[in-house]
């Protein structure tokens, strides 16, 4: 079995720039917790600098330290020019250490040939503990590790307008997840039904007094059902959400003026959960209230009433969609209608505000692994618009078929092989009129970036 997820996903124009030294963030923890089994994570690959003499322009210093990679590919200084480099497009992935990515994930990724200053994708593999906040009768409860859960996490993001939406969300929207999930900690372990209402966290949005637990035959119709697989499904919902917020605040601190679409992939459970906030121009009708229409209420795994913009007559005076395909425009501007980020983005030769049209709520598939039996050769392939514009997915199914064809299946370099060669299928070979397939058509001059997930499970190629 093959199963493969597609992330289309656009840029716009790139901006450059290093943004001024970031504070903490208030609302998170400082770090990812892991359970203690989990190998440490290496420190995010450092800048690459400019060199040390005083004559060196300071847009050079700038433009250098605004560019960082993925903390797992562990670069060191002259690796970052490596990858930093649009002529030479070398194939970036973890070094073959033994200390391998979760699952043994398989990786790579390559800058672009020349479309923005820096690669504008991100990504994050982690292996995230969360500790319950409260016990199930809502009453807190003293820290104990062995209590908590934990969940793997996949994520790619494609920037636009510039990478720091796709930098920022890289280092916390698991984090953000894990917050989202530490109320339901023991009602996940509970083979039980959930109860239909949470006990509300101070502070949080639409909190309040109430501290008690509704059972479900307590209150609503018995048509109405909370499972597990919804509220794990709801706390990624509100991460994106509340990750799309705290961009809004921080946005002109950390200057990140520009969006990402998100890819992320969430094992908790048994269950593989693929979330996507990505340039889906057909789901529009999500996307707005016409005049005199009533807020739109979303069912989740907490009560919340979702409240897009009313369109006004001003605002008709641009046209939802322009183009058509690949070419297609919201707001003649965009070519997403889900994304984090842009806060900052107006209509072209407007004041309109694309964001109250752009939502950050995710399309969230659930995959239920214990329903299946899986082999070494059964992955889940994310890739990023780099892969999936120049490549279809017969192309890719083949390409799977035949690099792990060529390993031992128990093989953990496999993956990260398969991940290599995608990439480069993608990208091509440089010739005297670009980056060219095989068969002669233009390669992809966009961001690559492609994980390779066996669905084996945690069990099986740790």
């Amino acid at each position: 079995m093959l199963n493969r997820v597609r992330s289309a996903v656009a840029h716009l124009v790139s901006s450059g720039g290093a943004p001024p030294p970031r504070p903490k963030s208030p609302d998170l923890p400082n770090s990812t917790s892991a359970p203690p089994a989990a190998p440490p994570q290496a420190p995010r690959s450092p800048p690459a600098r400019a060199g040390s003499g005083s004559a060196a322009p300071a847009r050079t210093v700038e433009s250098r330290a605004s560019f960082c990679r993925p903390t797992f590919l562990q670069l060191s200084p002259g690796g970052l020019r490596r990858a930093d480099d649009h002529a030479g497009r070398a194939v970036q992935s973890p070094p073959d250490t033994g200390r391998r990515l979760p699952w043994s994930t398989g990786y790579a990724e390559v800058i672009n040939s020349g479309k923005s200053r820096h690669n504008e994708d991100q990504a994050c593999c982690e292996v995230v503990y969360v500790e319950g906040r409260r016990s199930v009768s809502g009453a807190p409860r003293e820290p104990s590790r062995g209590q908590g859960l934990c969940f793997y996490y996949w994520g790619l993001f494609d920037g636009h307008a510039g990478g720091r939406a796709a930098e920022m969300a890289s280092r916390l929207l698991h984090r953000h997840i894990r917050e989202q999930l530490k109320d339901l900690v023991e009602i996940l372990q509970d083979a039980s039904p959930p109860p239909l209402c949470l006990p509300s966290t101070p502070g949080a949005p639409g909190s309040s007094d109430s501290s008690h637990l509704v059972g479900p035959q307590s209150c609503w119709s018995s048509q109405k059902e909370v499972t597990h697989e919804s509220l794990v499904v709801g706390a990624i919902e509100n991460a994106f959400q509340f990750m799309d917020e705290q961009m809004a605040r921080e946005r002109h601190g950390h200057q990140v003026e520009g969006g990402c679409c998100a890819l992320v992939v969430v094992y908790l459970l048994g269950k593989v959960y693929v979330a996507n906030a990505e340039p889906s121009l057909s789901g529009m009708e999500k996307s707005f209230q016409c005049p005199g229409s009533s807020p739109r209420r979303l069912s989740a795994s907490v009560s919340r009433c979702l409240a897009y913009k009313k369109i006004e007559l001003e605002d008709l005076r641009f046209p939802l969609v322009c183009g058509e395909g690949k070419k297609a425009r919201m707001m003649a501007t965009i070519g997403v209608t889900r994304g984090l980020g842009d806060h900052n983005l107006r209509v072209c030769s407007s004041t309109l505000p694309i964001k109250p049209f752009l939502s950050s709520f995710p399309e969230v598939r659930v995959y239920d692994l214990t329903q299946y039996e899986h082999c070494p050769d059964d992955v889940l392939v994310l890739g990023t618009d780099g892969l999936w514009d120049v490549t279809s997915d017969c192309e890719v199914a083949a390409t799977v078929d035949r690099v792990l064809s060529a390993y031992e299946p128990n093989d953990p370099s496999r993956y990260t092989a398969l991940a290599q060669a995608l990439v480069l299928g993608a990208r091509g070979t440089p010739r005297d009129r670009g980056w060219r397939l095989p068969n002669n058509k233009l390669g992809s001059g966009d961001d690559i970036s492609v994980f390779v997930i066996p669905l084996g499970g945690p069990g099986s190629y740790s």
